[in-house]
């Protein structure tokens, strides 16, 4: 797994690329942690996300978590075939914003947090 990290403004988006499993999914919840030092408002790109299991979930989960600790929001975008079963499955995309694409959820996240 490979993770990028850009602002857009206020709004974080986090690219997570390859797979999200139990083997890494410590690392996007450590990664997590340092960006919430830099903005509370995220938008994970599951663009190129090719595989993610429950434990890879639970970190997804637990960055919103943090993130509505502190007033912040985490909005997923792109959710490619795979990974999609996995949200239908577990019904987490109850707890998600979930966009087709990372500029349709800049412009709801913007406009939600006016």
């Amino acid at each position: 797994m490979t993770i990028e990290f850009q602002k857009d403004g206020r709004i974080g988006i986090i690219k997570i690329i390859g797979r999200l499993d139990a083997s890494n999914a410590r690392e996007l919840k450590d990664n997590f942690v340092k960006y919430l030092e830099e903005t509370i408002y995220f938008i994970m790109d599951f663009s190129e996300l090719e595989f993610i299991d429950s434990t890879g979930l639970g970190a997804v989960i637990s960055a919103f978590k943090h993130a509505s600790e502190v007033d912040g929001d985490v909005y997923i975008a792109n959710l490619q075939p795979k990974p999609r079963m996995v949200f239908d499955i577990t019904r987490a995309y109850r707890i998600f914003d979930v966009y087709e694409d990372v500029d349709t959820a800049l412009e709801a996240m913007q406009e939600k947090k006016k």
